[in-house]
This record gives structure tokens, C-alpha cells and sequence, in this order.
């Protein structure tokens, strides 16, 4: 297999296998779940938007029986000029009226429809939040980021216009049968026969049209996860010179989604040109047999106009109707894909009679515990441990053994599947995460810098801190140095992902973000591995002082940085096979006395 080949082949599985189609038939009950977002508004913006649609309905309705009823049969053949005069201003003022509601209905629909959008996006934001780590690791980012933001986007137009329209469309024309029918019935049943034919075949299109914007929801969000992949590793993609194999893979995925776009496309197109043939057969029918009826004296001229203005109104709302009907689809295979997420339920989640966490010494105990990702891997077998409060504990040993594992589960970002972990004896299932979450703090190896400035990056996880103690903390790792050697020290801003910090710089403010949160459990996995030797003895420094009280966990590849831990874990596939101090170890000759003498031999050989 070539090199253009594997790029391709790798894409490929990451992409393809994060979001599907949601292949189900129209779900009425989904449409009404989502139209149940439109409750918050209900006492004020949508009883207005419809007093104005029933306003603008009923002038409507009024305005053909004036001008051919009244103004022609009766104005005009009488020759009654007062009377053409009064209809003309009565006219007038129905159209100003007609106006000024249309204007009101517009303005207070599209705070509608953009508080309903801004409810969801909220919705589904706070609910994707609160989901567990395994719903993040199962998909890409970019998925995640086209159910928040262009799903969403896609029902703007319904609840903006198309709610509230239907509603008017749909009073139009049963007003207009009506009045048509009161005029005519015979005229009104010849012009009307052409209706079954037309529901016949728009009826036919319906499924099609469904299935074709599932399928561009499913292409937009694998273009937006190759875009954000894309921007996210640029720097990978360029050191491995493979520029022209992502530009390549980026244009089959933008012309899939080009294809799936023109194809749902046009068979959006094909039902206005329907209604149109069934508008023209109306019109052709109405002249035939209208002409018939006026020569019978079954009707008059201006029944006759009367008639054919209310004709050419009739098709309008059912060309709107379509319209709508189009958007439902279209918000049916956006809601989908919300509802899919907004479906899903945290692995882990809170007892209902879950405990406040009271200030904790921060003893932890694991009795038992066995954890598996999945039915085919089990990551921890029948673990034990205890980590007396305020001591510190390192975990050891190759790729996989673990030791990330059973920090997750410290901070219950996963559940045991079974065993107990405690903290202070309280089994952590019981407790709120907030109350858990906010006594422990995690370090990790690759650190997320978020865009703002450097003094907003360290208080992150203590809002309410002041300046001097940011900086205190600053200084407590050794970063307080190099923030003040930038332009703007602590209100430097560092860009997406702290672009303008070296690795070091990033991980040293992930410290201080740490320690600024006083936890009593400090979690460190791999948080040194990225730091050049200097800055590790000046972190190793500060965190002898920094740590004495609080229970620390280190999780460490290298070995130097957990010679002072008071127990060392060393885990082999999932299992204790060692613990002690490091001069215990040392001397029992095994598995950690093995990987102290491989590490120096490697910087020896080195």
C-alpha cells in the first residue's frame, strides 16, 4: 500500500465512522417534541404573531369581494360614484392595515424564531456538557460541532417564518374554499378537481426529499470534522509533507457534499413547478367554465373576477404549504441528529440522592475494582489500593497498564464496572460530581490553553481568585518569571490553544491553574513530560512544598520525578504486581528496579 493510499485510508476510518445517517420514517411526535420549544413564548410573541396572521387573513379575504362584488356589480353597473368612492378608501385603508400587521408579524416572528434557536443551541450545549468522557471519545469534534451549530441553523427558517406562515396559509385557504364555494359551488368543484391530482404526486416526493437532507446533514458533518482535523493537526500535516493528500481527501469530502446539496436540492425544486402546472390548469379550467357560467347568467362579471382573484390566491399558500413541508423535512433530519445527542444519557451520572462531598482529609481506597472501555478489553482487573491523606503516590509502568485509568476513575469521569472507589470512605457514586470534582485537580501532559489572557487561563478553575493570588500561584510553579517577560505580563493574550507559549510555558500555567484551585487530591498524569530538565528540577522545587498536605497522584514515564513519592504502584496489564518506596523497589529486584535501569541506561547510552 502506497503512501496516498494509507493518508486516505486513515481519514477515511476517523470520518466515516463518527456520524451516520439516521435512516426513520417522518416522526410526527419528534416534530411535535421539537415544536414543544416554542412553550417559553407563548404568552406574548406568538399570540401576537397570530392576532396579525388573522388580521392579514381576514383583510385578504375581505379585499376580492369589494373589488369584484361590491365595486363592479354594484359601484359600477349602478353608476353609484359615493359608493365607489367609500369602496376605494375602504380599499385603501385595508391595504395600510394589511401593511402595518404583515410588518408587526415579521418583527415578532423572527424574535420568535431566533429565541427558539438560541433555547436549543443552549439545550444542547449545557446537555452535551454534562455528557461523560466515553460520548467524547466515540466521536470527532467536528461532529459535535455541526449538531450545535448548523442542525440548529437549518430550523431557523422554520421557526421563523414557517410556524407561524403555515398557520396563515392554512386559514387562507380554508377561507378561500369558503368564500368560493358560497360564490360558486359548481365553479369552485370544477376548479378543485385538479387538487387530488397534485397531492397525488407531491405525496410521492416525500420520503425522497426526506432521505436526500439526511444525507446532506450527515456530508456537512464530515466536512466540518475534516475541518477541524485538518486545522487542529495542521502542524502534523506539514511535517509529514502530506498537504496534497489532505487537499485531495478534502475535495472528495466537499464534493460528496456538493452532490448530496444539488441533489436535495433539486428535488426541493421540482414541487413549486408543480404547483405551478396545477396553478395554470386551475386558471384554464376557471376561464373555460367561468365563461360557460357567465354566459348562463349563472354568475356575474364581477362574481367572476371576484373568483379568479381568490384562485390566484389560492395556489400562493399552497405553494408556501410546500415550501414548509420542505422545511419540516429538513428540520426533521436536523432534529434527528439533535435529538440523537440531546437523547443520550451520561454513563456517569448522578444518584437522585446524591451527597454534598463535605472538605475532605483525601484518602482514597479502590476495593476491588474491575474496569473495561469496552466488552473486549478490561483495563483494570480486581485492583485494591489505598493512598493514605496527604500522601504521594505514583503510579508506574508501560503503555496500557492502566495508570491513566484509574486516575479517570479518582475523578469519576468513568464508573468502576464493578468494585468501589472512596474518597474519606464515602463511595464516590453517592456524591455530586460538582462537590467531587471541584476537591481534585488534574494535570495532564497535553494541556489545553484556552483562547483569553494568561490571568484568565489561571484562574480558570477559581473564578473568584484574586490578582495577588493568581500570582501567587504563578510564582509557586515558576511561571511568575517568563508572564512577566511578555508584552502585557498576566493580560498577555495567548491566542487559540496558547499558540504564542512554548509547551513548557503551557504546561507551567496548567499548574498554577491547578494549584490556584486548592484541591485536596492533586491528580499529575504525565504533566512533566513535556518540560525540558531545567524547568523540571524548578516544578519538582515547588511542588515539595506545594504538595505537603494534599494527597498527590503521579503518573510518570519518568522515573526521576517519583524517586520522593512514599508509595509507588507499579501496574502491569491492569494489575498491581509491585508497591512499596522507591528504596523498597530498588531492592527487591523486579519489575520497577527493571524499568529504573533501563531509563539509565537509555540517558547513559543517550
Amino acid at each position: 500500500m502506497n503512501r496516498k493510499k494509507a493518508t486516505s485510508n486513515i481519514l477515511k476510518r476517523f470520518h466515516y465512522s463518527t456520524d451516520q445517517v439516521i435512516d426513520k420514517p417522518f416522526n410526527w411526535e419528534q416534530m411535535v417534541r421539537l415544536f414543544s420549544y416554542l412553550k417559553p413564548y407563548k404568552g406574548k410573541l406568538l399570540p401576537l404573531s397570530i392576532l396579525m396572521v388573522i388580521v392579514t387573513t381576514a383583510v385578504r379575504l375581505i379585499i376580492p369581494i369589494l373589488i369584484g362584488v361590491y365595486t363592479l356589480d354594484k359601484a359600477i353597473v349602478n353608476k353609484d360614484t359615493e359608493l365607489l368612492i367609500l369602496l376605494v378608501l375602504v380599499i385603501a385603508v385595508l391595504y395600510g392595515i394589511s401593511y402595518g400587521a404583515n410588518i408587526l408579524r415579521i418583527r415578532w416572528m423572527n424574535a420568535l424564531g431566533q429565541g427558539v434557536i438560541y433555547d436549543i443551541r443552549k439545550h444542547l450545549f449545557t446537555h452535551v456538557q454534562n455528557l461523560s468522557h466515553r460520548f467524547f471519545d466515540q466521536r470527532s469534534g467536528g461532529s459535535i460541532l455541526v449538531r450545535i451549530m448548523n442542525d440548529i441553523n437549518s430550523l431557523q427558517e422554520l421557526f421563523t417564518n414557517g410556524v407561524v406562515n403555515s398557520l396563515m396559509d392554512t386559514l387562507l385557504l380554508i377561507g378561500i374554499f369558503t368564500v368560493l364555494f358560497s360564490l360558486s359551488p359548481s365553479l369552485t368543484l370544477a376548479v378543485m378537481i385538479i387538487l387530488p391530482i397534485m397531492f397525488f404526486i407531491s405525496t410521492s416526493l416525500r420520503k425522497k426529499i426526506r432521505r436526500s437532507w439526511q444525507t446532506v446533514r450527515s456530508k456537512q458533518s464530515k466536512l466540518n470534522s475534516h475541518l477541524n482535523e485538518s486545522i487542529q493537526g495542521i502542524r502534523v500535516t506539514q511535517s509529514f509533507t502530506q498537504e496534497k493528500e489532505n487537499i485531495e481527501f478534502f475535495e472528495g469530502v466537499n464534493h460528496e457534499n456538493f452532490e448530496s446539496w444539488r441533489e436535495a436540492s433539486q428535488k426541493n425544486a421540482m414541487f413549486r413547478p408543480l404547483v405551478e402546472i396545477t396553478n395554470a390548469l386551475g386558471t384554464a379550467v376557471l376561464i373555460w367554465f367561468g365563461a360557460h357560467l357567465i354566459q348562463q347568467e349563472s354568475i356575474t362579471i364581477g362574481v367572476f373576477v371576484s373568483f379568479a382573484f381568490y384562485l390566484g390566491m389560492f395556489w400562493e399558500p399552497i405553494s408556501r404549504l410546500g415550501q414548509v413541508y420542505n422545511q419540516l423535512l429538513m428540520g426533521m433530519a436536523s432534529s434527528e441528529r439533535i435529538f440523537e445527542f440531546l437523547d443520550e444519557k451520561p454513563i456517569v451520572s448522578e444518584s437522585n440522592r446524591a451527597k454534598e462531598l463535605p472538605e475532605i482529609e483525601g484518602r482514597i481506597q479502590f476495593e476491588n475494582v474491575v474496569f473495561s472501555y469496552d466488552t473486549n478489553r478490561t483495563a483494570l482487573k480486581e485492583i485494591s489500593l489505598e493512598i493514605k491523606a496527604g500522601q504521594t503516590a505514583a503510579l508506574v509502568g508501560h503503555t496500557g497498564s492502566g495508570k491513566t485509568t484509574i486516575a479517570n476513575l479518582i475523578s469519576r469521569f468513568y464508573d468502576p464496572t464493578s468494585g468501589r472507589v472512596l474518597i474519606d470512605n464515602h463511595d464516590i457514586r453517592d456524591l455530586s460530581l460538582k462537590s467531587l470534582r471541584q476537591q481534585i485537580s488534574v494535570v495532564l501532559q497535553d494541556t489545553f490553553i484556552f483562547s483569553g489572557t494568561i490571568i484568565e487561563n489561571i484562574r480558570f478553575g477559581r473564578p473568584d481568585a484574586t490578582d495577588d493570588e493568581v500570582m501567587v500561584a504563578a510564582k509557586a510553579v515558576g511561571a511568575h518569571q517568563f508572564i512577566n517577560q511578555m508584552e502585557n505580563g498576566y493580560f498577555t493574550e495567548v491566542e487559540e490553544r496558547g499558540n504564542i507559549l512554548s509547551v513548557g510555558e503551557r504546561q507551567l500555567l496548567s499548574f498554577a491553574r491547578a494549584l490556584l484551585a486548592n484541591p485536596r487530591i492533586l491528580i499529575l498524569d504525565e504533566a512533566t513530560a513535556s518540560i525540558d530538565t531545567e524547568t523540571e528540577v524548578q516544578i519538582q522545587t515547588a511542588l515539595k512544598t506545594l504538595l505537603n498536605g494534599r494527597t498527590a497522584i503521579i503518573i510518570a514515564h519518568r522515573l526521576s520525578t517519583i524517586r520522593d513519592a512514599e508509595q509507588i504502584i507499579v501496574l502491569d496489564h491492569g494489575e498491581i504486581i509491585e508497591r512499596g518506596n522507591h528504596s523498597e523497589l530498588m531492592e527487591e529486584k523486579g519489575e520497577y528496579y527493571q524499568l529504573v535501569k533501563a531509563q539509565f541506561n537509555m540517558l547513559r547510552t543517550g
